[in-house]
């Protein structure tokens, strides 16, 4: 592995020359389609949707919501990576039918994840876009198939991954000729307890420097305590963020997967103003 030296850019360029398509050779940065939706441009996207779908009650409701305050694109887990084998798991194809049934009735496009090589044939047939998640960032194989398919895909920042083995891991994307990348930062591990993890804003401005690629926050994992969202979601777009990705849910009390770190309906809608004019403060907008 190849150390990043940051004494200058050029010192950076030459240490990302392997990355022969994620590194910024290109004089404009990438615009993502996911649907009729374009990440990367002017205006913010906001991702928004429960962990994972539950029942087609929980989720028909936390759409509606959240797509009348400006959410454009819904996500939500179907298959779910768990650290107990005896969490809930997820709904497997049948939430992904839910997903494909909610997103036809609000024009939502969805982006749920996908785990393993062999789901990918069945998730493609109801996702508008793919996640791989934090713990699959170094499963090269998995990297390489999605980078087949043409999705566009939503790709975390492992970890405990720095900045080099996340670009080096949309590479492995890219070099499939699936250009439709977001980077996505959603906190990394240090020696901190007090938050799940530690939102690293300092990747945003980083990555943009060094990538053309689109890039997202996610404040819901990066915290994981739901009264700290709406300040690092805040502090996200200020720091150039082209989206944010976060967990909102109709009852998040009752919620079988991450409720403590999910809005509710009242909360995401409040957000949802300020953000509007933090975005308008930085010269970006929120439709």
């Amino acid at each position: 592995m190849m150390e990043t030296k940051i004494n200058s850019d050029q010192e950076i360029i030459d240490c990302l020359a392997p990355m022969k398509t994620v590194n910024k050779t290109k004089p404009e940065p990438a615009l993502v389609k996911v649907k009729d939706i374009v990440i990367g441009g002017p205006e913010i996207i906001i991702i928004a949707g429960p962990c994972a779908v539950e029942s087609m009650e929980q989720l028909a409701e936390t759409a509606v919501s959240v797509s009348k305050n400006r959410a454009k694109i819904l996500r939500g887990g179907a298959f779910k990576p768990r650290s107990s084998p005896y969490s809930f798991q997820g709904l497997g194809e049948e939430g992904l039918k839910m997903l494909r049934e909610v997103s036809i009735r609000t024009g939502l496009p969805v982006v749920t994840e996908v785990m393993d090589t062999r789901q990918i044939e069945v998730v493609c047939q109801y996702a508008d876009m793919l996640q791989v998640g934090s713990r699959n960032m170094h499963n090269y194989p998995l990297l390489k198939e999605v980078g087949m398919t043409r999705k566009p895909v939503l790709l975390k920042r492992g970890m405990m991954a720095t900045i080099e083995e996340f670009l080096l891991a949309a590479e492995y994307i890219l070099s499939q000729g699936n250009d439709q990348v977001v980077l996505c930062e959603r906190g990394i591990r240090t020696f901190e307890t007090s938050t799940r993890n530690t939102l690293d804003l300092s990747a945003v401005p980083m990555l943009k420097h060094l990538s053309h690629l689109p890039v997202i926050v996610d404040p819901s994992h990066g915290t994981g305590l739901n009264w700290m969202v709406p300040a690092m979601a805040k502090a996200a777009v200020a720091a150039g963020a082209d989206g944010l990705i976060m967990e909102v849910h109709y009852k998040p009390e009752e919620a079988l997967c991450d409720g403590q770190q999910s809005l509710s309906l009242p909360e995401f809608a409040q957000l949802m103003q300020d953000l509007k004019r933090i975005a308008q403060a930085v010269g970006r907008q929120i439709l």
